[in-house]
């Protein structure tokens, strides 16, 4: 379980961290953050919808339609779509809140088995003049980037909910011969949309919501992607764990009515898939 907390140099100084050799650690997220800047690639890999927390909406990519389970993740660890997010790229780290304030602060997963304080294996945390490493600061840089980018996306949606654009998303799923319905999450009415009055519409445009509005109804269209990866985890055999790029400029480029309730659960370049 992952448990995040500051990088600060009292704690860390003299400390290493690794890369992961596979994407396990995400193998029960059934959901991850998305942000604007991914929306071009994301689109295409896999399905985008809006989750409601108290009264906003963020954007999440769908891995899987079932919570506690990442299809995108084989079972030796491998990634098995077109598409990598950013949240998944940038582990064993985030920018989270810091308490009273809300600051974004650099964390690391604890947990993550990923940090050593005795090893001489991985990357430094600081260097002799307590400075950030090289290698942590493109870390740094590049989740600046995601923030920067998480901040307009979050006005942008906030945009499309108060037009009233973002409706329940209830998705279907034949079972056999019964139904399953998953709920909780949210899409964009096209309807609603192309009902809005000139004013509001033009409103939205200049709010740069547009964009993620089209991305998201665009990106429904994979929800078939998950049909064919049941059929794929099913003949995977086990292999060699495919290993994280070394390089970060590489890593970070930037029934019968049955129901699955999403409402609690929060969570580059093109990679092949393993049966191409």
């Amino acid at each position: 379980m992952s448990k995040f907390a500051p990088v600060s140099r009292e704690l860390y100084v003299g400390k290493k961290w690794q890369r992961p050799k596979t994407y396990s650690f995400s193998s029960s997220n059934a959901l991850v953050p998305i942000v604007g800047a991914e929306l071009a690639r994301a689109m295409l890999g896999m399905p985008l919808a809006f989750l409601q927390e108290k009264s906003r909406f963020g954007l999440v990519a769908v891995l899987s339609l079932t919570p506690g389970r990442n299809m995108l993740v084989a079972s030796d660890g491998r990634w098995l779509g077109r598409y990598i997010p950013a949240w998944v790229r940038a582990y064993p780290f985030a920018l989270l809140p810091k308490p009273r304030t809300g600051e974004a602060i650099l964390c690391v997963d604890t947990e993550s088995g990923l940090v050593d304080g005795g090893s001489s294996v991985g990357e430094d945390f600081f260097d002799r003049d307590g400075n950030l490493s090289t290698a942590l600061q493109r870390v740094v840089d590049f989740l600046g980037q995601l923030e920067h980018s998480r901040k307009t996306t979050e006005a942008a949606i906030s945009a499309l909910a108060e037009a009233g654009v973002i409706q329940p998303w209830p998705i279907r799923l034949k079972a056999e011969q019964a139904e399953r319905t998953i709920s909780g999450l949210h899409r964009v009415d096209e309807a609603a949309l192309n009902a809005l009055p000139d004013e509001a519409f033009l409103k939205l445009r200049k709010g740069l919501a547009l964009p993620i509005a089209y991305a998201q109804m665009l990106s429904v269209g994979q929800l078939s992607l998950f049909q064919e990866l049941v059929r794929l985890q099913a003949r995977l055999t086990p292999a060699p764990a495919a290993a994280i790029p070394e390089s970060l400029d590489s890593l970070f480029g930037i029934s019968t009515g049955d129901t699955i309730n999403f409402d609690e659960f929060i969570g580059g370049e093109r990679h092949p898939r393993n049966d191409e």
